[in-house]
Parts: structure tokens; sequence; C-alpha cells
């Protein structure tokens, strides 16, 4: 069994805001944010540890987004 994912259209109106922050920044709502808006108190935490993980630091968000693909990549994992 899967756990659907919440498009924009069918999203709560208080989820719809992050979306669109999301959207904006990175011209797509990831797939697990879009699961997570079942339940919009855990989306509103997961987008505040995202934020925090890749907008702080001295790293780039840029380096940090290429890691994240390239960890995929090693883990044979869709990203």
């Amino acid at each position: 069994m899967r756990i659907s994912r919440v498009n924009s259209a069918d999203a709560p109106e208080s989820v719809r805001p992050l979306y669109d922050a999301m959207y904006q920044a990175r011209g797509n709502v990831p797939n697990m944010f879009r699961t997570a808006a079942h339940r919009p108190e855990l989306l509103r935490t997961m987008v505040a540890h995202f934020r925090c993980v890749m907008e702080t630091g001295t790293v780039s968000t840029k380096l940090k987004e290429l890691l994240a693909v390239r960890v995929s990549q090693i883990n044979d994992c869709d990203y």
C-alpha cells in the first residue's frame, strides 16, 4: 500500500502557502512534502527542518542539493 500525494488543487488551505513558497523556490513541490501534507502539522515541521538544513551553514544550497542527488544515485534511489 502506498500513501498518496496531495496535489496543490486538493491541498488544505493551511498547506497552500507552504506549497506556493516551495514552488517559487524550487519550481516543484517534492513528493516527500506532498505526502506529508496529509498531516499539515507534520508538513510544517518538515519544511522548517528542511529550511534549517538547506538554507543555513557554510555549505551552499546548490552543493547540498548536488550531494543529495549523488547519495540517491549511489543508493540506486530515484530522487
